[in-house]
């Protein structure tokens, strides 16, 4: 009988058998129920305490607060009606990357709100900041017994028979990592009723328009430089949403000036920060700027220390996949956004803009006809979690609809 060790509701070795008949035999929760909402709130103040200095987690306890939950729960209810109702699936199974701390709690969360019960396997690769905030949930878990009979954290390494176990016992299945992680969890079969989320490697990238960058005063360039340091370096660069591209749109003339500029102020952002990067990363980066050179039609190499370079390049690179982060940037210039399109594919993701107005950004989303960018949004906000998500849904996607047709003779 294969074994793990259990972190949430409690720390301790169990038999897969064992976990699985626990999280089967409780009781899914009513969506959105003063429990659940109150259990998320206790949390979030938790986090905020023990948060302090770690910019992710104290995101992840803003996103949380009472407020934003009960706003979360309007959203819900405006989904349903008095005869379809959004009840829970059942078991929701994560599969969280080792890379991103604080994502297994948005997506557990999620689930937990709308009255799922919740498996979550933990790498063993984990985190020290991923590990604290385990023990936090361990913490204030106790204090809400149904939340805790609906959710259990585990962590095994790569044995496929747990794997089995668990998918066999879900009701639906989240994978979050790269293309390996899918495929690799795929090999555990689901239920015939059960329904799959994947959220494998992603690309995303910036765009800014020069004239609205060389209209912006030295204080604002500095503030949009501190909102690029944010979505780029949070997690080293290698989060789904951290742009990898910056593209300028606008006369080409200006481009260089622009460029130069904003390298300096992200360099003061960087040392503002005190962001530093490993020896391994600076050599990879290293490497993976020569190997760019050599792939892709770059006209310029901009360094400013281990920690940015910029490779200017003259047509839309092919540097998706494989990918070093920590401070890797890659620019490009475009004389309208529109000329992005036939470039874009499904792994794009975010695009992080400055500059345009929302029918510019709306006249990219028609040309690209859902061939791929799911979500554009403001510089500061790429790794800004929302319920919508790689075109998903997710307090929709963790629910079923339930019909009621009324009699009309009633």
């Amino acid at each position: 009988m294969s074994r793990l060790r259990q972190l949430v509701p409690t720390e301790r070795t169990s038999d897969t058998d064992a976990v699985v008949a626990a999280i089967s035999s409780a009781r899914t929760l009513p969506p959105f129920g003063d429990e659940v909402i109150d259990f998320g709130a206790a949390l979030s103040r938790r986090l905020s305490k023990i948060g302090r200095g770690m910019p992710e987690t104290e995101a992840l306890a803003f996103w949380m607060r009472k407020a934003e939950l009960r706003r979360l729960a309007d959203s819900f209810a405006a989904l349903g009606t008095e005869t379809e109702l959004l009840m829970p699936r059942g078991t929701v199974f994560h599969v969280p990357p080792a890379n991103v701390d604080t994502l297994f709690v948005y997506s557990w969360l999620l689930a937990t709100l709308t009255g799922n019960r919740n498996i979550v396997r933990m790498s063993e690769r984990s985190t020290e900041q991923a590990a604290t905030i385990v023990g936090a949930i361990r913490d204030v878990v106790g204090d809400f017994p149904a939340v805790a009979a609906t959710s259990t954290m585990v962590t095994y390494g790569h044995e496929q028979e747990i794997t089995d176990a668990l998918s066999a016992a879900c009701d639906v299945r989240v994978i979050w990592g790269g293309d390996g992680t899918v495929d690799a969890i795929r090999r555990s079969p689901l239920p015939p009723h059960a329904k799959e989320l994947t959220f494998p490697d992603r690309f995303s990238l910036g765009a800014i328009k020069t004239t609205a960058y060389e209209a912006l005063g030295a204080a604002e360039r500095d503030r949009l430089c501190t909102l690029l340091f944010n979505d780029a370096y949070w997690f080293d660069q290698l989060g789904c949403s951290s742009p990898r591209l910056v593209v300028w749109v606008g006369q080409r003339d200006d481009v260089e000036e622009c460029a130069r500029d904003l390298m300096s102020r992200l360099r003061a952002s960087i040392d503002a920060k005190g962001y530093s990067v490993d020896t391994a990363t600076a050599v990879a980066k290293i490497l993976q700027s020569y190997r760019t050179m050599i792939d892709a039609d770059v006209s310029a190499l901009r360094r400013e220390g281990n920690e940015l370079v910029m490779l200017t390049v003259e047509s839309f690179p092919q540097v998706r996949g494989e990918f070093c982060g920590g401070g890797l940037f890659y620019s490009l210039s475009l004389d309208t956004l529109l000329e992005l399109a036939p470039h874009i594919e499904r792994r794009d993701q975010t695009l992080a803009y400055h500059g345009f107005e929302p029918s510019e950004l709306r006249e990219l989303a028609v040309a690209l006809n859902g061939r791929g960018i799911d979500r554009m949004v403001p510089f500061g906000k790429a790794l800004a979690f929302n319920r919508l998500w790689d075109g998903y849904d997710l307090l929709q996607e963790f629910t079923r609809r339930v019909t009621i047709d009324i009699d009309p003779a009633l």
